[in-house]
């Protein structure tokens, strides 16, 4: 009989952290809306980090921000891990996918078969999106090509930040492209849903 009562006690657990961290998330979105000008990373406490908001399918997003040319986008695969492409036109998302193939593919299917439902757009703190033409255009220029890919040395994200950044450092994760995308754009980083 212990056994459920543990059950249910992770859960509350559960339920007070996903609370928690909605929380923090309100606090941050109304603290973007009071900055006039977007963020730099200058601007930030030694405490904060240069990503004030991940993207996540769990807590709400209030902002809603329609896509330039060379925008950052994801979605979620699995709750655990992020997939990243580069918005190229009206709609239409250059993607490294896990073959290897760097294909365009459309706003649906950049969804579809991944846990994520909802497609995210990386933006400064004044909801404008992270956006590079250049990026895009190194994107279009290897359509069709292959990569050997591997999931953590040659993923979508080192895709993503080669296009950023042609002769940048490697990185391996989400989390490191949003570092350097920070710095490179020396901005706060949020993620808000795509409005398409």
């Amino acid at each position: 009989m212990p056994l459920p009562l543990l059950w249910l006690g992770a859960a509350a657990v559960s339920a007070l952290a996903i609370k928690e961290l909605s929380d923090d998330r309100k606090k941050q979105q109304q603290r973007r809306i009071r900055y006039a000008k977007p963020q730099r990373l200058k601007d930030l406490a030694r405490h904060e980090f240069p990503v004030a908001i991940y993207p996540s399918d769990l807590m709400s997003t209030e902002q809603a921000v329609k896509p330039e040319i060379g925008s950052l986008v994801c979605c979620g695969i699995g709750g655990l891990l992020d997939h990243t492409g580069i918005w190229v036109d009206d709609d239409t998302i250059i993607e490294l996918d896990g073959e290897g193939l760097i294909k365009p593919i459309s706003l649906a299917r950049f969804t579809k078969e991944r846990s994520g439902n909802q497609v995210f757009i990386a933006c400064d703190s004044s909801a404008k999106p992270i956006a590079c033409e250049y990026a895009a255009e190194r994107a279009i220029s290897q359509i069709y090509q292959y990569r050997d890919y591997h999931l953590i040395e040659n993923n979508c994200h080192q895709f993503i930040w080669q296009c950023f950044s042609p002769n940048g450092e490697k990185i391996t994760t989400f989390k490191s492209l949003n570092l350097k995308l920070a710095q490179k754009f020396d901005k706060t980083i949020y993620w808000d849903l795509l409005d398409a």
